[in-house]
């Protein structure tokens, strides 16, 4: 099994994006045994604050941040950083020729359950001649990102990173402290008969996913002729890593139940980055409307609808919305 940089050298990437990538990792592989510790840790349950969304913060929301906050800013490997957790951008080296943005722990509210979390991250070009503090140089679409990956945490430590050549899994072996490529090229498989969904929001969605999932769940009885099982983990990292594994459909759609807030999933920290990984795996990432990484941002803590997976099913879900 081959270490995580000498695959990213043969794929021709920059040794300062090698190293931005291997600190993130540092920091993950913190996380990793600081969730593995549990309720040993003392850091389990929720703390009397709310995040920029309005959340309420795990402990770990605050513990993860801050590693991954401390860890990159020290790097001097980034100009600026964005975080699900901060209000703000926070600049770093002005000098610094990348940006990241990241989730730092999501589906944090498993964490009590011990069931799958995870941290994404999303790497761009900063704009040359860029000021760190200017939020601005985050406003870029997704197909700008250089690398892009996620950290799963559960019964193993696994990465999925794509600097565009592909996304490949890495398994942290705990026993040297070192990721080792254990799957050379992801590719979701163009059919399925698994998707994935919060059902308890149905009545809140648009038409077009009500008659989608309706007929998915009708199965040999309905006018798709076959029978589809339905998986939810709670945790985007755990439902997407499930389809980049076997295939199947994710979607997070566009509802009523808050007006102010009809779509969940931030753009920068979690649709970017995950639709670039599908799509590197030869999967599709849509809003229903609009490729995920075509969306031009206008601000950091952007929602917006989210269904990615396998090629075919992908794209039947949006002739429902044509």
């Amino acid at each position: 099994m081959r270490r995580l940089p000498p695959v990213l050298l043969e794929d021709g990437c920059p040794r300062e994006l090698i190293s931005l990538i291997r600190t993130v990792l540092a920091a993950c592989k913190e996380i990793s045994f600081r969730v593995g510790q549990g309720a040993l840790s003392g850091v389990l349950g929720s703390t009397l604050d709310e995040n920029i969304q309005g959340e309420t913060q795990k402990k770990l929301d605050v513990l993860t941040n801050q590693l991954l906050k401390d860890i990159l800013l020290e790097s001097g490997y980034v100009k600026a950083i964005a975080s699900e957790e901060e209000d703000f951008t926070v600049a770093g080296n002005p000098d610094a020729n990348y940006i990241v943005a990241f989730d730092p722990l999501d589906g944090s509210s498993n964490t009590d359950i011990n069931s799958l979390v995870g941290t994404i991250f999303s790497i761009m070009a900063a704009p040359e001649g860029s000021d760190p503090a200017d939020p601005s140089i985050f406003m870029q679409p997704g197909k700008n990102q250089v690398a892009a990956g996620y950290v799963l945490y559960g019964p193993s430590t696994v990465l999925a990173l794509t600097t565009g050549k592909g996304t490949r899994f890495f398994t942290l072996d705990k026993t040297h402290g070192t990721f080792l490529l254990t799957q050379d090229f992801a590719s979701v498989p163009e059919e399925t008969s698994e998707f994935a969904i919060n059902a308890s929001n149905q009545r809140h969605w648009q038409p077009a996913m009500q008659n989608y999932i309706n007929d998915l769940i009708a199965g040999d009885t309905g006018p798709r002729g076959r029978n589809f099982n339905m998986r939810w983990i709670a945790a985007m990292v755990g439902d997407v890593h499930r389809v980049l594994c076997r295939g199947g459909i994710f979607t997070y759609p566009t509802d009523t139940k808050d007006p102010n807030k009809p779509n969940k999933l931030r753009l920068l920290y979690e649709a970017n980055p995950m639709a670039m990984l599908i799509e590197q795996a030869g999967g599709i990432a849509s809003t229903g409307t609009e490729r995920i990484m075509d969306i031009q941002p206008d601000a950091i803590h952007q929602r917006v609808a989210v269904i990615l997976g396998s090629k075919n099913e992908v794209e039947t879900c949006l002739s429902y919305h044509k």
